[in-house]
């Protein structure tokens, strides 16, 4: 639990000054959407810069953080691991009756996906009540690229981000539709920035038409996603298309408020 740098007085014997400084430089860089200078991380926690130095070395010692070429920290790998996993179970508690209203009042399966370090994953699904659907599964790796989630989420990163999470999937052709080129990727980013969601016909499966809308935190990333799969063929005009996507995006922003509102 996060003591944000205070103790409190009947506490304050027993607070490390020096724990919860390197507490609070891990928070920082956990938010950080970039790696972090000596400078920047001494200016966030408080301290000068040679005593926050010894700090980082010695997190990065113990595989708490990672110092790049340029001299720049960023959460170690197996640190970053272990936060989104944290994550999962209160998303899924806030996200699990948005979802399921959704499979139930419109008739198609309904997904979360999750962003983790270097892969987005489904942590969540409320199946189509309806023979003939669009299936999904618990688990399952996502597309950044191809999927409504996965473009979802991808499009509200930064670009190092971005090129981050395609390098690490792939850029793969699943189907004559999935887009394939960096520049028309990067079109459909924008798209789908400008917009709000993300849509996707026939770009993973032939047949299969997927709606996704991002999760976004207070800094606009997106950490999680919404989608709404269903075949083809029961999308019948812009109208029923419009519907769906609205009630998409209002369960979303009613996930992100549950979660704001849940203790930390």
């Amino acid at each position: 639990m996060r003591n944000k740098g205070k103790a409190s007085a009947k506490n304050a014997t027993y607070y490390s000054q020096a724990v919860g400084r390197a507490l609070n430089a891990l928070e920082r860089l956990k938010t950080a959407p970039e790696p972090l200078s000596l400078q920047d991380l001494a200016s966030a926690i408080g301290g000068a810069k040679a005593s926050v130095f010894r700090l980082l070395y010695t997190l990065e010692a113990h595989g708490y953080v990672t110092r790049d070429a340029a001299g720049a920290y960023s959460l170690s790998n197996d640190v970053k691991a272990l936060i989104p996993r944290r994550f999962v179970a209160p998303l899924v508690r806030a996200a699990r009756p948005a979802i399921d209203r959704l499979a139930q009042e419109l008739g198609e399966t309904a997904s979360v996906a999750a962003l983790f370090d270097n892969h987005i994953e489904v942590v969540a699904v409320a199946e189509s009540p309806q023979v003939i659907r669009m299936s999904n599964t618990i688990g399952r790796i996502i597309q950044p690229h191809a999927s409504s989630l996965g473009k979802a989420i991808t499009a509200f990163q930064s670009e190092a981000r971005r090129e981050h999470l395609l390098h690490s999937y792939g850029i793969y052709r699943y189907t004559p539709k999935t887009i394939t080129d960096r520049l028309a990727l990067r079109a459909e980013f924008e798209s789908i920035r400008e917009r709000g969601y993300a849509v996707e016909r026939e770009e993973t499966h032939l047949q299969g038409c997927c709606f996704g809308a991002p999760l976004l935190a207070d800094d606009g990333s997106a950490f999680a996603a919404l989608s709404l799969a269903m075949p083809v063929m029961r999308l019948r005009d812009q109208e029923q298309e419009a519907h769906m996507i609205g009630r998409l995006r209002e369960a979303a922003n009613s996930v992100v408020e549950a979660l704001r509102s849940t203790p930390r």
